[in-house]
């Protein structure tokens, strides 16, 4: 199928806050309670709909080990979009978001958008942080904010999308050069945006798409 564009995500946050299960509910529409310590990254994509256009979601799920940190980091460059998770029954998952975001606009793109996200809100009875932190933590550093379920899946479609949409919009306001897909976005096949540009390339496969690619 073809899209407009292509947005390339990142998900990061502390080991257990269900990063692989954000990503696996979005694509696969299903939850796996057990799921085995992501090893390096995992790539997942779907296609979504905004305001009318086809736009084709690529998205690298990280490993929250800190022995894993500085492959993570390699793929921050290159990521239009990023999903900083914390669980909301793990206080320490929350204290460590500073230092998540501090690695993310250290070698991301400034115009990256990141969606804060609390997650496990289906476990309201175990909660540790109070939803209100989460906001306050948004609003204080700038990002979007939500609370989702990868279980129930409350949420986690908007999540993606609501990036989505942040990331176009910025594309409508020429925040972001959608030539450099260093920028984490790519246009898709048969698009051009210009009469000075023509059709992209046939579209690369996951395989050949790396951190140092500099394809997003």
């Amino acid at each position: 199928m073809t899209y407009a564009y292509l947005f390339k995500y990142i998900i990061i946050g502390d080991t257990g806050v269900g990063k692989s299960c954000l990503l696996l509910q979005f694509t696969d529409k299903r939850f796996q309670p057990v799921h085995d310590l992501t090893i390096g990254v995992e790539f997942g994509a779907r296609m979504v709909n905004i305001d009318g256009k086809q736009i084709k979601l690529q998205i690298w799920d990280t490993a929250g080990q800190e022995s894993f940190r500085s492959i993570t980091r390699s793929y921050y460059r290159g990521a239009a979009g990023a999903l900083l998770v914390y669980d909301i029954t793990r206080r320490e998952t929350f204290n460590h978001l500073t230092s998540w975001l501090e690695d993310a606009r250290q070698h991301s793109s400034s115009n990256m958008v990141i969606m804060l996200i609390g997650n496990k809100s289906d476990l309201e009875s175990r909660r540790d942080v109070k939803r209100e932190e989460g906001e306050a933590f948004a609003r204080e550093h700038g990002l979007i904010f939500m609370e989702t379920s990868a279980k129930t899946a409350c949420n986690v479609e908007e999540a993606y999308i609501n990036t989505a949409k942040e990331i176009y919009r910025k594309i409508q306001q020429g925040l972001f050069d959608v030539h450099n897909e260093a920028n984490g976005i790519k246009i898709g096949p048969q698009q051009s945006i210009t009469s000075s540009v023509g059709p992209c390339s046939p579209q690369q496969s996951a395989s050949d798409i790396g951190p140092d690619s500099g394809c997003c």
